[in-house]
């Protein structure tokens, strides 16, 4: 990837050519020059040095750009990008990486380089699996890998204490990766339209959790330990295989209601073939069902 640069950055003014006439003959320019050209698009934003590449048609990244060691935020997203250098290593000053809507179907091993790193978007890009050391990113707070063809996660991402906020949507994921179980400090789990058929005993681990979305998904019964999670305030089952519900489920006081709306706290469960009498019991809400659970 070192000498080729993108048509689109061709047409902009941060384009750096590959050669040039100068006083009636050829001149390269020096790579401190080209990376200049591409920092002065960089911005100081409620204090960080961010630089954004955002919707420029790149299919390639320009070589100059590993140059720009004090950028703390990138944006790449929504590119046409295969892939990324090993040269993403040396940005070692990022806090935040956007890669959103790109054609990435990996990422260089050298991102666990980033230590700094605090989010991480790599949505909707044709990733199948994750780097094993992604896991060594361990500030990571926000990860969203959504929208990909992931089917597991490495173990080395339990390293990941840290990460509050998990989005694993639309993947390939059949069983929760048990590296999940391991991330205590997250607080929002996202694993709506994946291939789960269970959930398994560990997600009390997750004790700090307050969204847990696993809509979508193949789930035909719930374990009673969820149920243990007394901090949740959002749990959206709907369009599942539920036929009934753990009977400790009242314990979940915080969710509130019988929820609709996608965004609305409390218990989503439409959708499921659940049997009788939980079915009629919801119609009373979440308070009668609550009222039945609970032992007399």
């Amino acid at each position: 990837m070192g000498g080729k640069q993108s048509r689109s950055f061709s047409n902009n003014e941060v384009s750096v050519r590959q050669s040039r006439k100068a006083s009636g003959k050829g001149e390269q320019p020096s790579l401190s020059s080209a990376a200049e050209r591409i920092r002065r698009h960089a911005t100081v934003h409620f204090g960080y040095s961010t630089l954004s590449l955002a919707m420029r048609g790149l299919d390639v990244t320009p070589s100059e750009l590993w140059e720009l060691r004090e950028v703390q935020k990138l944006n790449l997203s929504m590119n046409c990008l295969c892939s990324l250098p090993p040269a993403l290593g040396a940005l070692d000053n990022l806090v935040v990486l956007n890669l959103w809507g790109n054609n990435l179907s990996s990422l260089p091993a050298e991102i666990g380089l980033l230590k700094k790193l605090r989010v991480l978007f790599a949505c909707r890009n044709r990733l199948s699996e994750v780097p094993e050391e992604l896991g060594s990113c361990t500030c990571l707070e926000v990860l969203s890998l959504a929208n990909n063809q992931i089917t597991g996660l490495p173990g080395s991402m339990a390293a990941l204490h840290n990460l509050t906020k998990l989005n694993l949507s639309h993947n390939r994921i059949a069983h929760i990766p048990t590296c999940v179980y391991c991330m205590k400090g997250l607080v929002f789990l996202q694993l709506a339209c994946n291939r789960l058929e269970t959930i398994a005993d560990q997600i009390q681990d997750l004790v700090n959790l307050k969204i847990l979305i696993v809509e979508g998904n193949s789930i035909h019964t719930l374990p009673k330990t969820l149920c243990f999670l007394v901090s949740l305030e959002l749990l959206n089952v709907d369009f599942n295989d539920l036929q009934s519900v753990p009977m400790e489920l009242y314990l979940l006081s915080r969710l509130g209601r019988l929820a609709c709306h996608p965004m609305d706290k409390g218990l989503h469960i439409i959708h499921n073939p659940l049997l009788k009498p939980i079915q009629e019991v919801l119609q009373g809400g979440l308070s009668a069902l609550y009222n039945y659970l609970k032992p007399t």
